[in-house]
């Protein structure tokens, strides 16, 4: 299963992806290319030292949404590794429709919280600040409503009174190195 990873930021999913990769843990799994639409990411950095192709998605506008002629341009590079598979991990932009379908629908995005409850940015700062006991993360499948995919798996994580913003964003970071290998691992035998 040929797979192909988009992000825009640290890379710090990618990197979970890539280290279980390259320790046989992806199951029939392989890892083709990264892709970031932000040169000052590090998630292009991270593909380089596993020696996985990296290229910088060149974008003609600054907007939360791909356009149309961006959107085409973006389809052909990434059809060059004839992806089974599409992994968001940390992608900032929104996938235009031409995109989603094109592929098959097989794409996959990390979202950090426990969807449906807290859609969009800043998910983790909205549990926090409302209060809610237990938070984590999900993987869903992309659609064209920003994360209302079908849900493939979720992590809990318990929010303690002791956690700060920044300690709950560690725990949830941490949950989703672990749960999204383990969702691509079980994708690779089930998918082409």
């Amino acid at each position: 299963m040929n797979c192909v990873i988009l992000g825009s930021g640290k890379g710090s999913n990618a990197k979970a992806i890539l280290n279980a990769w390259t320790n046989n843990q992806l199951g029939n799994a392989e890892i083709k290319a990264v892709f970031s639409d932000n040169k000052d990411g590090q998630i292009l950095e991270v593909a380089e030292s596993y020696s996985v192709p990296s290229r910088l998605i060149e974008l003609t506008q600054f907007s939360p949404f791909i356009s149309s002629e961006d959107s085409k341009s973006l389809i052909k590079s990434v059809n060059e590794f004839s992806p089974d598979l599409i992994i968001l991990a940390g992608f900032m932009k929104i996938l235009p429709t031409e995109f989603i379908s094109i592929f098959n629908n097989n794409i996959i995005n990390i979202h950090p919280s426990l969807l449906p409850s807290f859609k969009g940015t800043n998910a983790i700062k909205k549990a926090f600040e409302f209060g809610v006991k237990i938070s984590g993360c999900t993987v869903h499948w992309v659609t064209e409503e920003i994360d209302q995919g079908k849900i493939i798996a979720q992590a809990p994580v318990r929010i303690m009174e002791t956690d700060t913003l920044d300690s709950l964003s560690q725990k949830i970071h941490a949950a989703e190195h672990v749960l999204f290998p383990s969702v691509i691992l079980n994708l690779s035998y089930s998918l082409p």
